[in-house]
């Protein structure tokens, strides 16, 4: 079986829902002729048509409304933003109606649609193309958010959001995109939503990451091994709802907490993480919790980039300070 990079996974997904279930359609800008900006829908017009798979004019706000209207009447659509930074005109529309629908209508409509869109820093791109600015969403009651590391986790999660019959945003790594290679069967199985995955067990500490900090997150748990420190290593997958269930029985093995994302600190879905395990692990806990995060800024370009992202440093001095209580 061939190895595929992050960014086929999510085609290969996306093709496979299409040739299984007739009502999925996918919309963007761009995203027939040309494959979407980083070619996430390359090659799928071709194969499903101009009715599955639909350009749209530049509108993120009739973008999102029109998928609203198509989750009411039966379809699953699944809209691409082309980046982060570019969902927010679509905001009225997902945060007023789609997340609403259910409530609104006492149960008798859904809203099966799946938002998709680049994101984060890390492709040396202007500001509005590497917004990390997943809490907004987070904080919204009636919507999944959903965030991939792996090729095999971007098709299994993939797959649940698009049969899952409430709005979900899916949020796809852009820096690591083409990183790595995985096998990645094409059996059409989803992944669990709502479940944190435990990707490495340790005794020593918990590292808790989500997305494309997770590259940096396992390298040093990777390092902290080789000095003979045990971290166990947590991608959340699912930020909303959150798996607590999952990060309290490893934080009440390990009593050391590092959460590691690249959004800005303040408000961040590392706050409310930390906010529950006070609540709730207090008294399980052997040295306070620490962030690593992004700063307080709008990501800068180019060349202070890199000063932005949590670096391994940054992570294993967080962990050092942990482990001196």
């Amino acid at each position: 079986m061939a190895q595929i990079t992050l960014i086929e996974a999510v085609t290969q997904a996306l093709a496979y829902e299409l040739n299984q279930d007739p009502d999925v359609v996918l919309l963007g800008e761009d995203i027939g002729v040309n494959g979407g900006v980083f070619r996430a829908t390359n090659g799928l017009q071709v194969r499903f048509g101009k009715q599955r798979v639909i350009d749209t004019p530049l509108a993120e706000s009739m973008i999102a409304g029109l998928s609203i209207g198509m989750a009411s009447q039966g379809l699953k659509p699944v809209a691409e933003f082309q980046f982060m930074g570019f969902t927010y005109p679509a905001l009225d529309q997902i945060i007023n109606h789609a997340v609403r629908l259910r409530n609104r209508t006492r149960g008798r409509l859904t809203c099966p649609v799946v938002f998709r869109t680049p994101y984060g820093a890390g492709i040396h791109a202007p500001e509005h193309h590497s917004e990390s600015t997943e809490a907004i969403y987070a904080h919204t009651p009636g919507i999944r958010v959903v965030v991939p590391s792996s090729p095999a986790r971007a098709y299994g999660l993939l797959l649940a959001a698009i049969r899952d019959p409430d709005p979900v945003i899916y949020l796809e790594p852009s820096r690591i995109y083409r990183l790595v290679k995985q096998e990645v069967p094409d059996n059409g199985q989803a992944l669990p939503l709502d479940r944190c995955f435990v990707l490495k067990e340790g005794k020593d500490l918990t590292l808790i990451s989500w997305g494309a900090m997770m590259t940096e997150t396992l390298a040093v748990a990777r390092e902290l091994e080789q000095s003979g420190i045990s971290a166990e290593v947590i991608d959340v997958a699912t930020i909303k709802p959150l798996d607590m269930e999952t990060i309290l029985d490893s934080v009440e093995k390990t009593g050391r907490v590092v959460i590691v994302h690249e959004a800005a600190q303040t408000c961040g879905v590392g706050a409310e993480i930390a906010a529950q395990l006070a609540e709730k692990a207090l008294l399980f806990l052997k040295a306070p919790i620490k962030r690593v995060a992004g700063y307080d800024v709008t990501v800068p370009y180019l060349r202070l980039e890199q000063q932005y992202l949590p670096s391994p440093a940054r992570i294993h001095a967080a962990v050092t300070e942990v482990l001196s209580y």
